[in-house]
């Protein structure tokens, strides 16, 4: 390797992994700002009508991120892969710089943003789906483990750190969490015309156009399905019989089984079927799926624990929740930091088998210890269970991807990458439609008589009480999620102004509603951890049958590979 060579990669490095660094970090950072920005623009999103705006804003750019990531790392094997990294960088700077001028207030405004950053996740798309790719073609096989694990640390940590930058930033203006990217986004598209270049041969290739529109349209319906799903209908607490979710889930699913036929068909497929011959990809492919799957819910969960529960118990008022919440989950991303560049490394040298195996065995195991934590926990104690949590996710994730990228033929790389991403960021959108279903079914069995009784006692009128109580359960997850005082906006002024001053402090207090939700909320987390224990332990097995180390090698080329690596090519 030449002096030159040396130095590229480690360009290569710095700039894919800031192109993951941002667009994981907005991909969070509003969770945080949404009560700042729906202020700001004068929505309410508890209002009936209006969750649309919550749940857009939230999955929004999500989606978009699943839907695109396969075409546009398929347009990268096609045209260039830093062709396309770099146009991503423009398109993300350029709508970062366009949610920034909002001028109108109310809907208007509420759709705009929701607008703007899909076009966002456009840009996003193009940055995830071929970031790997390029890593891949700049390093040496004994090298990619490391670099992707660096790449893949940072998207881990992005995510969290999105909330603490949400939360600073967003209570001096809620602009400044859109504004922020837009010198950083400039500087990258810049350095990155200058000095990222093609190092792969480009297949020049027809578009597969039915495949992506199929593709495309069935992975949006189904996604819209799960997002609605979660919503109330009619007299139900979710909306999961309702009609227009059954369509949409159902019409999503037979766009996907038009989609794998038409897959079969084309000579230049946007969907590379036959990459799942090679069961090396095929298993990371699966375990990414499934790991993506028992931690993507998780994020909310420990969100809704700390800003409805653990915090106001401790004197932080609802409105400083948001922040707190994003700080006190650091340790988590602690975790991810220093084991996702040091198993990359390390499954450089003994393969990524037993490192991403042993990563969601150890989840799976500390999913169950979280089970065990009281309500109201001592928080060095809760600080240290995440780091290791963070730990054993960056275990499975650096040495999975590096994995699954050391299988794929090199000028099917990106297509690879971005099925890879695919499967990760479907199973994040599942993933929450999973968590909250379960955390509601939790606390519908539940909540009803805990919050009944609660405002009863302190002299709110039994059919207020019994209409409250009643309402959808997501109701009180959102409120508390938005860091609202869920009693003083689910009871509303006019009743509270009924009562004696007493009453008032009791009902609007940080404990009030942390003393009523606690049991109910146990039950519910209780009910979305199993599954999720269930599945990581889907996820170590999946990772198990990859088969010992395994580069892929062109026809002619001479391989050094383990007994074990020839078995899984």
């Amino acid at each position: 390797m030449t002096a030159a060579t040396d130095r590229y990669k480690w360009t290569a490095l710095f700039i894919c992994t800031l192109g993951v660094l941002m667009a994981t970090i907005d991909a969070s950072i509003t969770m945080i700002a949404l009560p700042d920005i729906f202020r700001g623009i004068h929505i309410d999103p508890l209002q009936p009508g209006n969750s649309f705006y919550l749940l857009w804003m939230i999955l929004g750019f999500l989606v978009v991120t699943s839907v695109l990531v396969v075409s546009l790392g398929r347009i990268g094997d096609i045209y260039g892969r830093v062709r396309i990294y770099n146009l991503g960088f423009a398109v993300f700077t350029l709508f970062s710089l366009m949610l920034t001028v909002t001028w109108n207030s109310g809907h208007a405004a509420g759709i705009y943003l929701i607008v703007m950053r899909l076009f966002q996740g456009i840009g996003a798309a193009m940055l995830i789906a071929n970031s790997s790719a390029i890593l891949t073609d700049a390093f040496p096989a004994n090298q990619r483990g490391m670099a992707l694990g660096i790449n893949q640390a940072a998207a881990f940590s992005g995510t969290f750190l999105g909330l603490v930058l949400g939360g600073v930033l967003a209570p001096i203006n809620w602009r400044l969490i859109f504004l922020v990217s837009v010198p950083i986004g400039l500087f990258a598209t810049v350095w990155g015309y200058l000095r990222l270049r093609e190092l792969a041969e480009k297949h020049h290739a027809k578009l597969d156009i039915w495949g992506n529109l199929t593709f495309a349209a069935g992975l949006v319906l189904i996604m819209i399905g799960l997002t609605y799903g979660i919503e109330p209908y009619g007299g139900h607490s979710m909306g999961w019989s309702g009609p227009a979710v059954i369509g949409e889930l159902g019409g999503g699913l037979a766009l996907i089984a038009a989609f794998c036929v038409i897959e079969t068909r084309v000579p230049e497929p946007m969907f590379r079927l036959q990459l799942f011959r090679i069961r090396a990809f095929t298993a990371g492919v699966l375990a990414s799926f499934l790991a993506a799957l028992a931690r993507g819910g998780l994020m909310f969960t420990l969100i809704i624990w700390l800003q409805g529960i653990w915090l106001p118990r401790h004197g932080v008022s609802f409105a400083d929740t948001p922040l707190k919440a994003g700080l006190a989950m650091l340790p988590l991303t602690f975790g991810f930091l220093i084991a996702g560049p040091l198993s990359g490394i390390l499954s450089d040298r003994f393969g990524a088998r037993l490192f991403a195996t042993g990563g969601m065995i150890g989840t799976a195991v500390f999913f169950g210890v979280l089970e065990l934590v009281p309500m109201d926990f001592s928080y060095p104690m809760f600080a240290v269970l995440l780091f290791v949590i963070g730990l054993t996710m960056a275990s499975f994730g650096s040495p999975n991807r590096a994995a699954v990228m050391n299988a794929l033929p090199a000028r099917h790389r990106g297509a690879g990458s971005g099925m890879n991403s695919t499967f990760q960021n479907s199973a994040q959108v599942l993933s929450i439609g999973m968590f909250f279903t379960l955390m509601i079914v939790g606390l519908s069995s539940a909540l009803p008589s805990s919050l009944y009784h609660g405002l009863v006692s302190q002299g709110v009128p039994a059919p207020v009480a019994h209409h409250v109580s009643h309402l959808p359960p997501v109701s009180t997850l959102f409120a508390a999620f938005l860091g609202y005082n869920p009693i003083q906006h689910l009871v509303g002024p006019h009743v509270l102004a009924g009562l004696t001053t007493h009453q008032q402090a009791v009902l609007s207090s940080r404990t009030f509603f942390p003393n009523v939700i606690s049991g109910p909320f146990r039950t519910g987390l209780h009910a979305a951890l199993d599954p999720a224990i269930v599945v990581s332990l889907l996820a170590a097995w999946a990772s198990w049958t990859r088969g010992g180390k395994y580069h892929y090698t062109e026809p002619g080329e001479v391989a050094t590979l383990s007994i074990d690596a020839v078995e899984a090519a």
